[in-house]
């Protein structure tokens, strides 16, 4: 990935309202794949 699209994901992550924490440890998730970085589903499923 280069740094434009870097830019770019991270741009969107802002716009998505993400905070800072959040983008900084959904990135270091992908980076390492250390799952104390995994981000957490925030949408509720319903059960049936």
């Amino acid at each position: 990935m280069n740094m434009q699209e870097v830019v770019r994901l991270l741009t969107g992550l802002r716009d998505m309202g993400l905070p800072e924490k959040e983008i900084n440890d959904f990135l270091m998730y992908i980076g390492s794949g250390n799952d104390v970085f995994r981000p957490k589903s925030k949408v509720k499923v319903a059960e049936n």
